[in-house]
């Protein structure tokens, strides 16, 4: 898939939000109630959106096929004690339309993240549902494995776990 990436803008978070509400549809049907996916709102997620591309300390690229938004990824300081005594970043979301996965745009989003890192930076670090076969493949493909730390997320009134993976850089 021919996509560019490139900084999103506010002006893009109705786009990144219907990607990501369409993303999580597809890819956690099952893992949390039907209920839940199907109540998740774009013009919700689009304010949080537009927080997030707002913020100078985190970055969000969209991947665009024409003008149409087609994935993004975001990433910036981690959340949690930094595992890497102060040097890593966190990948927070990578997402592509599901008609998209597995054709080269999650590719070209982790070498703009991996590009866009600032100097200095040794780590990245992320969370993935455990048994989220497809994104793991795809992050072990990239170097990333997971280092021991687990988290549980509560969505719709299901409980999933995380796990954490880090990958070297720089």
């Amino acid at each position: 898939m021919d996509v560019e990436v490139r900084r999103a803008v506010p002006d893009d978070a109705d786009a990144v939000a219907r990607v990501h509400v369409t993303a999580w549809r597809e890819a956690y049907r099952g893992v949390f109630p039907d209920a839940y996916l199907d109540g998740l709102d774009p013009r919700e997620r689009a304010a949080t959106w537009w927080g997030e591309m707002s913020d100078p300390a985190r970055t969000v690229l969209v991947a665009v096929d024409g003008a149409r938004v087609v994935g993004f990824a975001s990433f910036g300081p981690p959340r949690d004690a930094d595992p890497g005594g102060g040097d890593r970043a966190e990948l927070y979301a990578i997402y592509l339309e599901p008609g998209r996965w597995g054709g080269g745009g999650g590719r070209a989003l982790m070498r703009e993240v991996l590009a866009g890192l600032a100097p200095g930076t040794r780590g990245l670090v992320l969370w993935v549902l455990e048994g989220n076969a497809r994104a793991i493949r795809f992050y072990e493909r990239h170097g990333f494995v997971p280092d021991g730390a687990r988290a549980v997320v509560e969505r719709g009134g299901r409980s999933a776990v995380q796990v954490r993976y880090v990958a070297s850089v720089g």
